[in-house]
């Protein structure tokens, strides 16, 4: 009890205290200084006034007139439409079916196992791949309207159907080769 009415008294006097100090007048007497010991008046004197801005000096030495520069263009990222036909190499794909039927894939549309879809970490929605298996010849052209595999070393997830038609149900995953479409 004894600490709580000392605490109370305590806060009552430091918050005295503090309104006391944000009342305190200025002093007229001594004029307010910076930290380097020199009046204000004395510290915005000692900028120059000007009302206009002062003339743009002529360049001189190794510098570049703007005027004149003629900047490189920036070539933009192949598009797809640039690329079609272009071999993406040998990968891992796996499927994914089922437990993911009806869910929304990361294009917004709903997953449809049935489909000929797939998930790629980076090709752009829409992109259309033709996967091969080496093993049988077997090939399927997929739709990308999925971001994936979340695997390490896998490079595709198809669709249960797309993995159907190309022998790689049993195993779960196959080597594939990819090649971008469109």
């Amino acid at each position: 009890m004894e600490g709580t009415i000392h605490h109370r008294v305590w806060r009552a006097i430091s918050a005295t205290a503090f309104a006391a100090a944000l009342a305190l007048p200025a002093q007229a007497s001594t004029p307010a200084m910076t930290a380097e010991g020199i009046s204000e008046a004395e510290f915005e004197s000692s900028f120059e006034r000007f009302d206009a801005l002062p003339a743009i000096p002529e360049p001189s030495g190794n510098v570049v007139d703007l005027d004149s520069f003629e900047p490189p263009i920036e070539v933009e990222k192949e598009s797809v439409a640039d690329i079609s036909g272009r071999s993406l190499g040998f990968g891992v794909a796996s499927y994914y079916g089922r437990r993911f039927h009806g869910r929304r894939t990361a294009n917004g549309e709903r997953f449809d196992m049935n489909a000929l879809t797939a998930a790629h970490k980076t090709l752009p929605f829409g992109s259309r791949v033709r996967v091969t298996n080496p093993r049988n010849g077997k090939s399927v052209v997929v739709r990308i309207n999925d971001r994936g595999p979340f695997i390490r070393g896998r490079t595709i997830d198809l669709s249960r159907n797309a993995a159907q038609k190309l022998g790689i149900i049993q195993r779960g995953h196959g080597r594939v080769e990819l090649e971008l479409l469109k």
